[in-house]
């Protein structure tokens, strides 16, 4: 499984955006794209499908910008990746040979816990968490 370019930026503005949730000001296209290192032109693309996935909210004019539509605990990354790219660990149908059932049922457990773990991590968690690396010598 990889995902895309487009799923991790989404996850990176959607995490300032948590960090600035419940705050009187909007976030503006400029400032995301410059805090997270996202291309702002491909942002406007990003902002544009996470609005219409429900994740967040936008405001036009001078007073305008971005926010999360709802709280960052109730955002995990579960939802933008889904939103992003839909079923990310699609499994097909096929159960032929021998083996095909085992390996089935690995990929839905592999899948299972996957979803689990991106359930359970929420933006406010990421928000929560020091924007600067720590680095021991």
């Amino acid at each position: 499984m990889k995902l895309s370019v487009k799923v991790d930026y989404a996850c990176r503005v959607l995490v300032q955006l948590a960090r600035r949730h419940g705050g009187e000001e909007l976030a503006h296209i400029e400032e995301l794209a410059q805090s997270e290192a996202v291309p702002a032109n491909y942002l406007v693309q990003i902002l544009s499908e996470l609005r219409n996935g429900g994740l967040i909210l936008s405001r036009r004019g001078k007073q305008g910008g971005y926010a999360l539509a709802r709280p960052a605990a109730d955002i995990s990354l579960f939802d933008v990746v889904t939103l992003i790219e839909g079923d990310v660990l699609e499994l097909g149908g096929a159960v032929q040979g021998q083996s095909g059932r085992r390996v089935a049922q690995a990929w839905r457990e592999v899948r299972a816990v996957l979803e689990a773990k991106c359930r359970a991590v929420t933006l406010e968690q990421l928000a929560a968490k020091s924007g600067e690396e720590m680095y021991y010598i």
